[in-house]
């Protein structure tokens, strides 16, 4: 089942200073991605929060993607600045995602997010999305798509006709505001189940990786 992720910069704060940051961020998403088998759908590194849609292959996947980028990108952007403590807001929040239609609007909902932000009038706009890969078949490695995603068309062509389509149909208010609630209560999405979101938490040591 999807996971809808969202990470919040401590007290509101920034996570990313420059271009470079972004792009680590990226760089460590798909070692860990790989390494903990999980596939990325969709993204979008916003200034001050992160949010994914993944499907982990394993119990503890999308915990151990989480902890690990999290922890590396942390130490990369201190050591960068010269700063110290927490960047994060505590651990992430998430959410399970129960259905294909759900899955579509977290996809939606994420790409929109600089746009209902004010940052964009339009997605394409913003660089730090999975909007290009999704809308416009831009080459992105970090992306994998869903099978609800693939399902919108059988040729490529027609999907991204489609989807772009979906993004170009206003969000219901009330459909953004259950996958807020979702997250933030890490119960699943589209279903009223309230199960818990948010995976079960691995401990260990912190590979070494350099972007």
């Amino acid at each position: 089942m999807a996971i809808h992720v969202i990470q919040r910069g401590n007290n509101h704060g920034r996570c990313f200073f420059s271009d470079t940051d972004y792009l680590a961020y990226l760089s460590y998403l798909r070692f860990f991605a790989r390494r903990y088998h999980c596939s990325i759908h969709a993204y979008c590194l916003m200034t001050n929060h992160v949010h994914l849609l993944l499907t982990p292959h394993a119990a503890d996947a999308c915990a151990l993607l989480m902890k690990y980028l999290s922890q590396c990108y942390v130490q990369r952007v201190n050591k960068r600045t010269g700063r110290s403590g927490t960047l994060w807001e505590g651990r992430f929040r998430s959410c399970l995602v129960a259905s294909e239609h759900y899955v579509l609007a977290c996809y939606r909902y994420i790409e929109l997010n600089p746009v209902r932000a004010g940052m964009v009038s339009h997605p394409a706009e913003y660089p730090w999305s999975s909007y290009a890969a999704n809308s416009q078949g831009r080459l992105d490695p970090t992306i994998g798509p869903h099978p609800a995603y693939v399902s919108l068309a059988e040729k490529i062509e027609h999907r991204l006709l489609a989807y772009g389509e979906l993004l170009n149909a206003p969000l219901d208010v009330g459909l953004v505001e259950e996958i807020r609630k979702a997250t933030r209560g890490g119960y699943v999405v589209g279903s009223r189940r309230r199960a818990r979101g948010r995976p079960a938490r691995k401990m260990g040591s912190v590979p070494v990786f350099e972007v």
